[in-house]
């Protein structure tokens, strides 16, 4: 079962006891590649760097919003939360074959985060990624109306993860040219809008993801997450979408090797 792990955060403290053995058996464990998601500079130089152990791991580059405020985030601890330095810091790493994105990045209003702060530097990550021509990683949490104007505005492409919004929404976005990704929440019990948005999706616009270690789907929810458990997500997609695990597997490594210019034999 060849899964794309689409958004994952491996560089996590929830991995530092065991981290290289969970992700040395991946693979045994039908996992066929996996995009590993920066959110400040420091956890995407550690993210290129088991990129460059592991020959099915790839890498986004970028700032997370929450690194505006996380005291223990570069963003504050090397940049004093100068953001704009800190792109600069991270902008030779896209030179890297295996850097394929930029961000993860966007907009969050669940936390006290400075609105106008954050849209600016959401801005500014996807003029780099339309100038870099790299697909860009959208963070949207409660915050739809001005992702989508963002969005509407440049039209770069990406994937807006962990997708929270409408089917409605979901028609444009994906005539757009955006993919969509869907994780252990269409597994939760009040999945009912999720599982309509992700029905709504285009077969060659729909990805899976983990958010690992977050997420975990059922019978897995509340502990930590990881690549292998997206079969439970496939499985939850396939019976919506009337297709076959196998066939929702295949079309959605099909779409993330195309999105990210992945070449699986790579």
């Amino acid at each position: 079962m060849p899964i794309f792990d689409t958004h994952a955060h491996y560089t996590a403290s929830a991995f530092h006891d065991d981290r290289d053995a969970l992700l040395a058996g991946l693979p045994a464990r039908g996992v066929a590649l996996v995009l590993d998601c920066g959110t400040d500079l420091d956890s995407s130089l550690a993210s290129l760097a088991l990129a460059e152990r592991y020959s099915f791991l790839y890498t986004a580059a970028g700032i997370h919003p929450e690194s505006l405020i996380e005291e223990d985030a570069s963003t504050r601890t090397r940049f004093q939360g100068d953001w704009r330095a800190e792109m600069a810091a991270i902008r030779p790493l896209y030179d890297h074959p295996k850097v394929v994105a930029v961000g993860e990045c966007g907009l969050d209003y669940h936390w006290p985060i400075p609105k106008e702060e954050q849209i600016a530097l959401f801005e500014a990550e996807i003029r780099l990624s339309l100038e870099l021509d790299l697909p860009i990683i959208v963070h949207d949490r409660e915050a739809h109306a001005d992702t989508y104007a963002l969005l509407r505005r440049y039209r770069p492409k990406g994937v807006v993860h962990c997708y929270s919004g409408s089917a409605e929404d979901v028609r444009w976005l994906t005539a757009q040219g955006l993919y969509i990704g869907f994780g252990g929440v269409t597994t939760f019990k009040n999945a009912r809008k999720v599982l309509e948005a992700a029905a709504a999706v285009p077969p060659d616009k729909l990805l899976i993801e983990t958010d690992a270690p977050y997420m975990a789907p059922v019978p897995f929810r509340g502990k930590r997450n990881d690549s292998a458990l997206l079969c439970h997500v496939a499985d939850t997609l396939a019976a919506l979408r009337q297709v076959t695990p196998q066939q929702l597997l295949d079309q959605t490594l099909t779409n993330g090797c195309r999105l990210f210019g992945i070449h699986p034999a790579d």
